[in-house]
């Protein structure tokens, strides 16, 4: 059993790029995932494929992913369509998979199943709305008995936090 604790949540620059200096030094660790590449990892399909891209992923540590809103959304038809806005679960939605692709990486977790099991300290800032591109920055905070995990989220739009979580999650055999 491994377990992974990380009691100091904000990380400072030096601290992120000294990371992302020794991925650099081992090259064959990937940090970024296509669409298709998250599919590969998370069974979430239209209209729940929440996740466009991973454009930073620092192994048992945290990812940055982008979700690309769009009018074309199949939830924006019924979610006030004189003011459309993507609705908050579907934001949560949208970091606990973002939080789902670390989770998966895990070693030994691949073809694991985790759930989204509670939340908790969520804040909408702004509201996400057609156009916009979320990112998302998910970070590991604990891995218990490889089944129960704890993470923060926060959601970014045009350099503004939009939202912000801490997410649990649940292995499912």
């Amino acid at each position: 059993m491994s377990t992974v604790t990380n009691t100091n949540t904000t990380h400072t620059s030096q601290e992120l790029s000294e990371d992302k200096q020794e991925l650099m030094e081992n090259s064959s660790i990937k940090t970024t995932f296509t669409v298709q590449e998250i599919q590969e990892l998370l069974p979430h399909r239209y209209p729940f494929a929440l996740v466009d891209r991973i454009i930073d992923y620092v192994p048992e540590k945290k990812a940055v992913g982008i979700k690309n809103v769009t009018i074309n959304e199949q939830f924006f038809m019924g979610h006030i369509p004189a003011r459309p806005i993507m609705p908050g679960v579907l934001i949560i939605e949208s970091m606990a998979q973002v939080g789902g692709v670390i989770l998966i990486l895990l070693p030994e977790m691949k073809g694991q199943f985790f759930a989204f099991a509670g939340i908790d300290k969520v804040r909408f800032r702004l509201p996400v709305v057609p156009g916009d591109q979320l990112v998302m920055t998910v970070e590991l905070l604990t891995f218990k008995r490889n089944r129960i995990a704890k993470m923060k989220g926060q959601g970014v739009v045009d350099k503004q936090v939009v939202v912000e979580a801490e997410m649990l999650f649940s292995r499912i055999d």
